[in-house]
C-alpha cells in the first residue's frame, strides 16, 4: 500500500478544499478505467468479481492496519447484518455491471448505471415512507429523459438489438442493487465506518464467490492475472482509498459535483482506447442527467 501512502502524502501541505478535490478527481479518473482492465483481462464476470473481492479486501486490509483503523471492522450484531447485506447487493452489482459491458459500450454503460439516485429516491419512499417533493418528481422525469437519450436508443438502429437491451437491461438492474446498497450504508453509517463497510463487501465477495475458482479453476499465467490484480488493488483498494480520503475534505456539494468525474471519465476512455464517441444527442443526454441528478443532491 505504499502507492496509497505516496497518493495522500502528496496533498499534505494543500488546503483542504484543493486536495480533496485532487483526490476525488484521481480516484473517479481511476474507475473510469474499469472497464478496459476487465476487457483485457478476459474473465467471466463472476470470476472478474471474485477477484476484485479477494485483490481489494487484501488492500483494504493493509491500508486498516498501516491507518490503525483495523478495530472498525468489529460491528454490533445490527451493523454487521447490514455490511453483509450490503456486501451481498454489491456483489450483484458489479456482478450485472461487469455483464452488462459485455453487451454494451462502456461509456454508455457507466452513463446508464448513474441513473442510480433515482432509485434511491424511489426506494426510500417505497420501503421508508419518506417524501418525495416536486423538485425531485421533476428531476427523475429529467433524468429519465437525459438517460432514453444517452442510451443512444434515438440515434442507431443496432441500439435496438437484443444484445443492446440486454446490456442497457444488466445495467440498470445493477444500478438498482447499488442503490439498496447506499440505503443499507445510509442506515448503517452511525455504527460502521465507510472503511469497514468496503471491507466487509471485499470479504462477503471472496467468501460468497468462492464457488467459482474452485469449480472452474484459475486463469492461466500470463498478462490476465496483471489485469485482475489491478481491478482489486487499483479499482477498490487505491480507489477508494482515495476517494473517501477526498470526501472527508470536502461539502456535500462539492462531493456531488466530482463523482460525476467518473461516467465523464468513462465516456472518454471509452472513446480514446475503443473509439466509441458518444453523439450529439448522447450528449445532451449525458448534460440532461448530469442537471438533474446535481438537483437532487443539493
Amino acid at each position: 500500500m505504499t502507492t496509497n501512502s505516496a497518493a495522500l502524502a502528496a496533498v499534505d501541505g494543500m488546503p483542504a478544499a484543493r486536495a480533496g478535490q485532487g483526490l476525488m478527481v484521481a480516484g473517479g479518473l481511476l474507475l473510469a478505467t474499469v472497464g478496459v482492465f476487465l476487457e483485457r483481462a478476459g474473465q467471466p464476470p463472476l470470476a472478474a468479481v471474485w477477484f476484485r473481492c479477494l485483490f481489494g479486501g487484501l488492500a483494504l486490509t493493509a491500508w486498516g492496519a498501516w491507518r490503525g483503523q483495523l478495530g472498525e471492522l468489529r460491528l454490533a450484531p445490527r451493523f454487521c447484518a447490514m455490511a453483509l447485506a450490503a456486501g451481498l447487493l454489491m456483489i450483484l452489482n458489479w456482478s450485472l455491471f461487469f455483464a452488462a459491458i459485455e453487451h454494451c459500450p462502456i461509456g454508455v454503460a457507466t452513463v446508464v448505471f448513474h441513473v442510480q439516485p433515482l432509485w434511491v429516491i424511489g426506494l426510500a419512499a417505497l420501503l421508508l415512507g419518506e417524501r418525495v417533493s416536486r423538485r425531485q418528481m421533476l428531476a427523475a422525469a429529467v433524468a429519465l429523459a437525459g438517460l432514453a437519450l444517452a442510451s443512444g436508443l434515438f440515434e442507431a438502429r443496432e441500439a435496438w438489438s437484443p444484445e443492446y437491451m440486454t446490456g442497457l437491461a444488466l445495467c440498470l438492474g445493477g444500478s438498482l442493487s447499488y442503490a439498496g446498497v447506499t440505503l443499507i450504508a445510509r442506515s448503517a453509517a452511525r455504527g460502521a465506518s465507510s472503511f469497514a463497510l468496503a471491507w466487509w463487501q471485499c470479504a462477503v465477495g471472496a467468501l460468497v464467490l468462492a464457488w467459482w475458482p474452485l469449480l472452474h479453476g484459475l486463469p492461466a499465467a500470463g498478462p490476465a492475472w496483471g489485469w485482475l490484480i489491478g481491478l482489486g488493488l487499483l479499482h477498490t483498494g487505491l480507489a477508494y482509498v482515495l476517494l473517501y480520503a477526498g470526501m472527508a475534505r470536502l461539502s456535500a456539494a462539492q462531493v456531488a459535483v466530482l463523482q460525476f468525474v467518473y461516467p465523464g471519465g468513462a465516456v472518454l476512455v471509452d472513446w480514446l482506447v475503443y473509439g466509441h464517441a458518444l453523439d450529439t444527442l448522447q450528449l445532451a443526454g449525458v448534460g440532461l442527467m448530469a442537471a438533474a441528478l446535481l438537483s437532487l443532491r443539493r
